[in-house]
Parts: C-alpha cells; sequence; structure tokens
C-alpha cells in the first residue's frame, strides 16, 4: 500500500477506521487521503435550513458544501491522526458518495480504500442503492468497510 484513501463520517465507526487506517499507513510509510462526502439530498437539506435562518440575500452554495466537506475532513484529520506520523492531504466533494469516492481514488492513484458501511437489506440495498457496495464492486483494489 502506497496511497489510501480513508472515507471521514460523523459516526463513532469511521472515526475508529480513520484512525486505524492511520496507524496501517504509518506503518508502510503511506500516504493517506481524508476525503469527506456531502451529498446533494444533505447539501439541500442544509441549503434550505440555512437560507430560513438567513436572510433573503444570504446563500449557501455547491462552493460552499465542498468546502465544508473538505474542512471537516481537515478537523477530523488533525483530531484523530494527531499522535500519528503519516502524511495525509484531505478533500472534499459534493455529489454521489460512490462516484466521488471511485472517482478520488483514481486521481490520487490510491490502492487501498477504507471506509464504514451502514447495515441495509439485501432489499434496501436493491431499491435505493448502496456506496459502499458499488465502491467495493468497482474499485480495483482491497476495501476495508466496518459497520456500527
Amino acid at each position: 500500500m502506497e496511497h489510501a484513501l480513508a472515507v471521514i463520517e460523523p459516526t463513532d465507526a469511521a472515526k475508529e477506521l480513520v484512525t486505524e487506517a492511520g496507524i496501517i499507513a504509518e506503518s508502510l510509510d503511506a500516504t493517506l487521503l481524508l476525503t469527506h462526502v456531502t451529498t446533494g439530498k444533505e447539501y439541500s437539506a442544509r441549503r434550505e435550513a440555512m437560507e430560513s435562518l438567513m436572510s433573503s440575500s444570504a446563500n449557501y452554495t455547491a462552493d460552499d458544501a465542498q468546502e465544508g466537506a473538505e474542512q471537516f475532513a481537515s478537523d477530523m484529520g488533525s483530531e484523530l491522526l494527531t499522535d500519528r506520523d503519516v502524511e495525509y492531504e484531505v478533500r472534499g466533494y459534493l455529489g454521489n458518495k460512490a462516484t466521488k469516492i471511485l472517482d478520488a481514488a483514481e486521481e490520487y492513484d490510491c490502492d487501498h480504500i477504507f471506509l464504514a458501511g451502514r447495515q441495509r437489506s439485501p432489499t434496501g440495498k436493491a431499491l435505493f442503492g448502496d456506496a459502499t457496495q458499488r465502491v467495493i464492486l468497482d474499485f480495483d483494489g482491497p476495501v476495508t468497510v466496518v459497520t456500527d
């Protein structure tokens, strides 16, 4: 492993996974890419909430959402990897979670992905899709997944 991608989420399982990814990356002298993806649904909900609280001239833009995602990844990296001697970068994205993860992994030439999944029934996966499942199926390399 030379370059790994770890997906940051606001869950305890994801935080533990990023910490473990940092330990592994440190031991292998690998670079870690920390990413957070804000989905379109999350962006829309946040934009509506912020616009209802702010004056009508205030806007919450797609750029704001992407910057917020990157800041979240940066904050979590600072919190979770402070005791590690691991080189890492942060990136934030807005869009389809699986697509953005796979695109980032390709852009940064990642050879391993760490992400937290969630328990979902096979019917739920079929009806609503599942980002974790798509990453596992479409990534050409190992994927480490933890669930709560």
